[in-house]
């Protein structure tokens, strides 16, 4: 949702001359680090006295505040707020020749990627003009093939989509868009690789000689970099600014080779800003830490040991495991770090990595979506509020036990995505990106548009120059250092529309995806990140989180689309709450047939019955509406079972097939509701204060609905264990048949008095009678292949929690008697609900 010795970093090296080849930096070794290989930073960077005492270090204590260090005591030290003495604005380091040269120069040299608009540097002038890195004219890196591709004609759409037609001048703007920034970023950043490193120059970056640490923020009028290292003395360690309004300072070695800062030591940057005297985390860090008893985050700088070690706390972890390849179908395990452990409390990095990590993996899912990765200082938010956008939270665990649990994921053959959240960012001050530089518009929009009335935070403005330098290095940081393996991008709704898809209902008309209420900066920056993501990580994974449907989501982005590979359809889940909050006896087959397939041609979704969002408090999770407190009472094996409870069970269990038969090319579980998992989820929280004067209770800060009961679904003799079966049985089956990216689908029977649904995908025939009561003997099945088919998957297996009303062992062989529009049939006797999978097996 870059390190601070960023790990194998190396800063750009300028040339004096030459013709600004654009080649992208690249990343050292960190053994060519230790081995004495110099990082000289860019000229853009350099400031004209870079000099600094070491006995100012002597203040460093070499105590941390990485969890497990067991150093407490520097958590009560003091943070004097005294402010250091204005800095002068420095003058520019950039020769006269080397900004012309730059303001020349097109590194990718093809006519294809230069700039369409009549008016080229329209709207680029002013954002290239606070750009960090302007004037840097080549950089002088270990070579690295050009992966990104260039941009297309954008096109190709059109034909995919002829309704497009008709909102031609609005996409071809659109693209043109695109097209001109990814031109500036060539010319002007060596490119979209080079560009998306700001990693390996802003924030803090170690040499063999020292710490360089960098920030941009433009409306200081001085700043100084305090911490741990410094006893917070403003006056040690002032910082120089250049005219692009990146401050910097160098701070070279201890006499005996030691950094200047040592690692888990608690620093910030203090300005003088129009708002005043302020402390602020780097925009950068990589690590933050809530010390106990305190409410703002501290930001710490995090350089362990490079060593080859595998186990956290002892150094640099060093992966083991290459990363998995995508598979042809995702089946995603959506997880919470924190509330993945049956007891209450926040659950360890290490201990998802160790208990639950294999039971994901023996369910049968292939990939495992982890929230609340990017540091957020309230835990209730979900992780959505993210103060610290470049480091894993601290309430799991250290960085190296997060990169542990990843290895281990892809030891397993899993795929590990990220929730990540690039739609806003916290209104925090204190510990977030919120008035950073003490004024409204340094990350965000100012005024309304940059605040989210209903989510309370700020919002980006992907117009900005430095915003897509952060957004875009920040997604690839979490690709490179932590080896992610894709994204599901948060909220991409309200970043494509100024109106954020709030009080807006999408009817499908093609007007309300191209129009004035589309924030164009925001698509196409969706673009460049889809861009990125794709050129450097063939295999890595993007999902977009729409419930809009804009048509030419998930297009690649040379043929004119945004460049997802899958959109989250999220009507389904909307679908299913709809219809548990009225008797099943008046659901309408063609209405969940339709909800489910109601997707757009060639662009694959993921879908689900349920996430986190149904399951939170105020909310019920599916197994919840159906059964309600029956299932505090009544789940044992060992006692009578009630109607309430068969219905729930049958039901939940037919929900999460058809889902996953109908629904997309991909499928989402959040952990736990495999099972039917009790109850809602409520993070611990205190009374609150509303604006209105009203208290809102709280739970008592309690985590006892902030976990998940893994052990309900394990116990044999608890019905919750039969539900959990049929999950995993449902997930072989789909490993064994891939009828998900099956091309083949055909539904051959909506059937409204029989309640009946049938379908093909693939080679099976699925058979649903959501029937109350009747079951029908002898009921004829067209299907397009003829042959024998065997059950695949009863859903009223005993195994499941079901009546064991069908014989397995039955072959049931077709006949040349076509029926609802296919070839052949063969007859089956359908249980109540119950569903069916029947397999083609000669």
């Amino acid at each position: 949702m870059a390190t601070f010795a960023v790990s194998g970093a190396t800063l750009g090296v300028v040339r004096a001359g030459g013709g600004g080849s654009g080649g992208a930096s690249s990343a050292r070794s960190g053994a060519e680090r230790r081995a004495g290989v110099v990082d000289t930073p860019s000229l853009l960077f350099r400031k004209k006295d870079s000099s600094r005492a070491v006995l100012s270090c002597a203040g460093a204590t070499g105590k941390v505040l990485v969890p497990g260090s067991g150093s407490d005591d520097l958590l009560t030290s003091d943070e004097p707020a005294a402010a250091g003495p204005e800095q002068p604005e420095e003058e520019s380091q950039i020769p006269e020749d080397i900004k012309e040269q730059t303001a020349e120069a097109n590194p990718t040299g093809g006519a294809e990627d230069k700039l369409e608009s009549s008016e080229p540097t329209q709207g680029i002038v002013e954002t290239i003009t606070d750009s960090v890195t302007k004037g840097v004219e080549e950089l002088v890196v270990e070579e690295k093939p050009q992966v990104i591709p260039k941009p297309g004609d954008g096109q190709k759409i059109y034909k995919i989509d002829p309704m497009l037609e008709d909102f031609r001048s609005h996409l071809d703007y659109r693209y043109s868009e695109y097209k001109r920034i990814r031109a500036a970023i060539d010319q002007y950043e060596g490119g979209l690789d080079a560009f998306s490193r700001g990693y390996e120059k802003l924030g803090f970056t170690r040499s063999a000689e020292g710490i360089t640490y960098r920030e941009w923020a433009p409306g200081a009028q001085s700043a100084a970099l305090v911490g741990d290292f410094n006893n917070w003395n403003s006056n040690a360690d002032t910082m120089t600014r250049n005219e692009y309004g990146v401050w910097e300072i160098f701070l070279p070695n201890n006499t005996d080779g030691s950094p200047a800062i040592p690692h888990g030591s608690r620093v910030k940057i203090r300005m003088d800003t129009p708002s005043g005297v302020k402390d602020s985390i780097s925009a950068w860090i990589k690590f933050s830490v809530q010390a106990p008893g305190e409410i703002p985050y501290n930001g710490i700088y995090y350089d362990p040991p490079e060593e080859a070690v595998l186990h956290a706390n002892a150094g640099e972890y060093v992966f083991q495991h290459p990363q998995p390849k995508q598979p042809k179908s995702l089946r995603i395990y959506e997880s919470h770090i924190g509330m993945s452990s049956p007891e209450p409390k926040i659950n360890t990095y290490a201990n998802f990595r160790d208990e639950v990590l294999p039971r994901i993996k023996k369910l049968g899912y292939n990939a495992v979506q982890i929230m609340a990765i990017q540091e957020h200082s309230y835990y209730a938010s979900f992780g959505y509020h993210v103060t610290n956008f470049f480091a894993p939270s601290s309430r799991f665990g250290t960085p190296e036990d997060l990169k542990s649990l990843i290895d281990r994921a892809h030891e397993l053959g899993l795929l590990v995505l990220m929730d990540i959240v690039h739609s806003h960012s916290s209104s925090n001050t204190l510990d977030g990106l919120n008035g950073f530089d003490g004024t409204d518009t340094h990350y965000f929009h100012g005024g309304p548009r940059g605040h989210h009335w209903m989510w309370d935070s700020r919002l980006f403005n992907y117009g900005s120059w430095e915003v897509l330098r952060f957004l875009l290095s920040n997604a690839r940081w979490w690709l490179e250092e932590y080896k992610f393996d894709g994204f599901r991008f948060d909220g991409v709704t309200s970043m494509m529309y100024t109106h954020h898809g709030l009080q807006v209902t999408f009817t499908g008309s093609y007007g309300e995806y191209f129009g004035f209420a589309t924030d164009v900066d925001a698509v196409v920056y969706l673009m460049l990140v889809n861009d990125l993501i794709h050129g450097i990580y063939p295999d890595a994974v993007a999902i977009g989180e729409d419930v809009s449907g804009m048509p030419t989501f998930c297009i690649p982005v040379q043929d004119g689309g945004v460049g997802f590979d899958y959109r989250l359809h999220m009507a389904v889940a909307d679908k299913w709450i709809e219809l548990l909050k009225q008797s099943d006896e008046s659901w309408k087959m063609g209405d969940i047939v339709h909800t489910l397939t109601n997707r757009r041609w060639s662009e694959k979704c993921v879908t689900y019955a349920e996430s986190h969002d149904q399951a939170l408090v105020g909310d019920k999770t599916i197994a919840f509406w159906l059964m309600d407190k029956d299932m505090y009472d009544f789940m044992a094996l060992d006692r009578p079972s009630t109607p309430r409870i068969d219905r729930g069970i049958a039901l939940h269990k037919m929900i999460r097939l058809v889902t996953m038969g109908l629904g997309g090319e991909g499928y989402l579980n959040f952990m736990g509701n495999e099972f039917g998992h009790p109850e809602w989820i409520d993070f611990p929280r205190g009374p609150q204060v509303l604006p209105n004067g009203s208290v809102l209770p709280g739970n008592n800060n309690s985590y006892d609905k902030c976990r998940r009961r893994f052990d309900l679904g394990d116990a044999d003799f608890l019905r919750y264990h039969g539900m959990q079966e049929f999950d995993q049985a449902m997930h072989h089956l789909e490993e064994k048949y891939g009828f998900m990216t099956s091309e083949h689908q055909y539904v051959s029977r909506k059937h409204e008095e029989d309640k009946v649904i049938i379908f093909e995908r693939g080679d099976l025939v699925f058979v649903f009678n959501f029937h109350w009561s009747n079951s029908f003997f002898d009921y004829r099945v067209g299907c397009s292949k003829p042959g024998k088919y065997k059950v695949a998957l009863d859903s009223d297996d005993g195994l499941f929690g079901g009546f064991s009303r069908l014989d397995h062992g039955v072959d049931y062989f077709t006949t040349e008697h076509p029926h609802d529009n296919r070839p052949c049939s063969f007859s089956v006797y359908a249980p109540s609900r119950t569903a069916v999978v029947y397999a083609l097996t000669e």
